[in-house]
């Protein structure tokens, strides 16, 4: 309300006791139940260099509003950022209860910016009176009764990943002394996700984009766009959530019509988002004047059940505006969400093979709170307004088999555990162009191997870190005619791949600059793409490219460094060849089938398909061990000219896949139903694993093969008792131990909790 009322001063006593108020009589009921108040509460520093409450904002006193708050039966929260002011620096003030330390002790030097906005100076942890000054601003608010900490301008993140900023020390010392007083801790804002790992060991929760807000002062708290924009972001980020920590989507503004910016739609569909993400509900408004649509969405008990059972929804996938996101739940159910973020009433169908569900299932809107009924195959909603969605809870019902990812929160790990790292084998393909020709004696184009595979630059594989926009429909020659632009430096993008060599293609223009170029964390150049001011625009641009990897998974990022904009128009990824020969010849006057030899495990070949048939196995071509023939009477009934024959292989469920080198690691799974099996990959660097049923030893299993094989079916046990059971699968020996998919059969839905983000 700061932003909106472009007052600064806003958050006076007056106003906080108001909002306690409204909390404690219209939202609490339904577990709201924190005041959590942004910069701008303090005003200079005490004798020991610790921040004081604005006396003019709180007469009485900050303590004093703490306490009704309290009286309400809620928390409160404040709001502080990295390092320590200049003032405080220059006075060399005494640190509470560190006898010998002073505030300018603590600074590094030589003097290094500390925040994004450069308020204060980078605070020297090496010095252990630098975590005493943080225990005793801890311990002061802690008096007060604060229960939560905003900590703003966390970097690497906020606009900044160069490490020119990096508050990780600021983060860890904070974390320290707030466990003492039991204070949640959330960090801000737009966190780099490559340090995902360090925000979960020391916060409770972390903003993964920027601002919401769209500082339209006296007009709107948000826009669709920045509420949009949070899709994307949460297809990187929602695997890195769970009981422990939460992403933060920033305020939740979708209570007031008349402020929210928001079509009605639109509030729906971001008061779903935040519940499928698991999100913090941390409401936006002034909660005195809420609106009865907005009381409708924050207090329907079945979506804030949604956001309280704390599992984050996936994606199916974000190649479209018509978006599938689903959650398996511990009882067995799925939350699934239907978004239309197109610019027309579209229908969006859920397809049950796509969640991972095989049989029958029925289904509930929640926003409706009506049951819809069974349906054999999938659910599609028809007419979603614009920027609209549906909720549903689907349940399988019995007899049906749920598929469980090996990356989902049902999974139990136990030891060292890492989710790809090369490990993994992703399901694939690569054409084959047959060049057919009918004059006896035509030569034939020569064979041509290797293969690449260009990604767009809304691909959802491809990490935007920053702030980011997307332009579509620009025409001026650009991939698809879309680029995602950025026009902070310090914003970046990286895509992680499995290959040999990748191309970075953008545009060169005079608005362009320098941007930095880092292949496996190793800075490798500085490439330039501006021109000289009237030259003509390139399109299409490769700007960096690199070949002979060793084969294998890496990682390029791209981080801005100067000029008005950096574009991302595609990448061009280089990959291991599958086939022998990427193309082969035909002469229909001098017939003869085509062999070719397959360069990735036989057994994962699925299927070679043409012009949207497959061929048939055995009439229209065979396989021998390695060898493949294509039959020339198929062969014949190909046109004059280039056919692409599509040779589709098998690879981990979903393409990811978790792996342990620790014999005596382990991975568990619950569910309730009467049959269950375990389903990975076999390998040349696997051994044995000893899979237990309900604590007892069921079998000993030997995953090793000559050659990686996706897929297999390695443990399987029908006829259980209808209930609870726990699958237990425990490395033995071999160099990995590879988990990918559990399978279960459905007996009546599960009942149970989890842990769950505040409301």
């Amino acid at each position: 309300m700061q932003v909106y009322t472009d007052n600064g001063k806003w958050i006076t006593a007056q106003q906080i006791v108001a909002q306690s108020d409204a909390m404690h009589a219209k939202l609490q009921p339904y577990g709201y139940d924190r005041i959590n108040v942004d910069a701008g509460w303090n005003s200079g520093v005490d004798d020991y260099g610790r921040p004081v409450p604005d006396a003019q904002l709180y007469p009485q006193g900050l303590k004093n509003v703490i306490d009704h708050v309290h009286r309400n039966g809620q928390k409160f929260g404040l709001y502080f950022i990295p390092g320590i002011s200049a003032e405080v620096y220059e006075a060399a003030k005494p640190i509470y209860g560190a006898s010998g330390c002073t505030t300018h002790d603590i600074v590094r030097q030589p003097l290094q910016q500390a925040d994004y906005w450069k308020i204060g100076y980078r605070i020297d942890f090496g010095n252990p009176c630098a975590q005493k000054y943080i225990d005793s601003i801890v311990d002061l608010i802690a008096s007060w009764g604060v229960d939560f900490v905003k900590f703003d301008s966390v970097t690497p993140g906020s606009g900044v990943s160069d490490l020119s900023l990096d508050a990780r020390d600021d983060v860890a010392a904070w974390s320290q002394a707030l466990a003492r007083h039991k204070i949640w801790f959330e960090l801000s804002w737009a966190v780099d996700i490559n340090y995902a790992d360090y925000w979960k060991k020391y916060a409770d929760g972390w903003r993964v984009d920027w601002d919401v807000e769209c500082y339209c002062a006296g007009e709107a708290l948000t826009t669709w766009d920045n509420v949009a924009r949070l899709f994307p972001r949460l297809g990187d980020w929602w695997r890195n959530a769970g009981p422990g920590g939460w992403n933060d989507l920033d305020s939740l503004n979708v209570g007031n019509g008349t402020m929210d910016g928001l079509t009605r739609d639109e509030r729906r569909t971001a008061t779903t988002l935040w519940a499928i993400s698991a999100a913090p509900m941390y409401i936006g408004n002034d909660m005195t004047k809420l609106d009865s649509f907005g009381l409708s969405l924050l207090t329907n008990r079945e979506v804030i059940a949604v956001d309280q059972a704390g599992i984050p929804a996936r994606p199916v996938s974000l190649s479209g505006k018509q978006q599938v996101w689903y959650a398996l739940n511990a009882d067995g159910t799925y939350t699934v969400a239907l978004f239309n973020l197109g610019r027309t009433e579209s229908d969006v169908t859920v397809r049950w093979s796509d969640i991972g569900l095989d049989g029958t299932a029925s289904v509930r809107d929640l926003w409706a709170g009506k049951n819809l009924g069974r349906f054999d195959t999938r659910f599609v909603a028809e007419d979603v307004p614009i920027h609209g969605v549906r909720l549903l809870k689907v349940t399988p019902e019995r007899k049906a088999q749920v598929s469980v990812n090996d990356d989902s929160l049902r999974m139990s790990y136990d030891g060292e555990w890492t989710r790809n790292g090369g490990t993994e084998v992703a399901p694939t393909d690569q054409d084959l162009t047959v060049s057919v020709t009918e004059q006896p004696g035509q030569t034939p184009n020569p064979p041509t191997t290797g293969r690449t595979v260009t990604l767009n630059d809304n691909d959802p594989g491809i990490v935007y870190t920053g702030s980011w926009g997307y332009s579509s429909g620009r025409g001026l020659g650009d991939h698809n005619d879309d680029v995602h632009y950025a026009e902070v430096d310090g914003t970046s993008f990286q895509y992680t791949f499995q290959g040999t060599g990748i191309d970075y293609v953008t545009e060169t223009h005079e608005s362009q600059g320098l941007a930095d170029i880092y292949l496996d964390d190793a800075f490798v150049k500085t490439v330039d793409t501006s021109l000289p001011a009237g030259a003509e625009r390139g399109v299409q641009q490769v700007v960096y490219s690199v070949t002979g990897l060793p084969s294998g998974s890496h990682t390029l990022r791209v981080v801005k460094k100067s000029g008005a904009f950096m574009l991302l128009d595609k990448l061009v990824v280089t990959l291991d060849s599958l086939l022998s020969t990427g193309s082969a010849a035909f002469n229909r006057a001098e017939p003869a089938d085509i062999s070719l030899r397959i360069l990735r495990d036989p057994g994962e070949l699925l299927s070679i398909g043409h012009a949207g048939e497959d061929l048939r196995t055995g009439t229209d071509y065979t396989v021998s061990g390695d060898t493949v023939t294509i039959r020339q009477e198929f062969l014949a009934t190909l046109p004059v000219g280039d056919a692409a024959l599509t040779f589709r292989f098998a690879g981990d469920h979903r393409g990811d896949i978790h792996a342990t080198t620790q014999d005596g690691a382990s991975v568990s799974f619950a569910f309730t139903g009467s049959g269950v099996a375990w389903i990975s990959a076999k390998g040349p660097d696997q051994g044995e694993v000893d899979v237990y049923v309900d604590g007892k030893m069921a079998k000993r299993v030997d995953t090793h093969s000559a050659s990686r094989v996706s897929g297999q079916k390695l443990f399987s046990a029908d006829g259980l008792r209808d209930g609870e059971h726990t699958l237990k699968l425990v490395k033995v020996s071999g160099d990995l131990m590879r988990n990918d998919v559990v399978q279960y059969t459905v007996t009546p839905a599960e009942r149970g909790a989890s842990a769950a983000p505040p409301a």
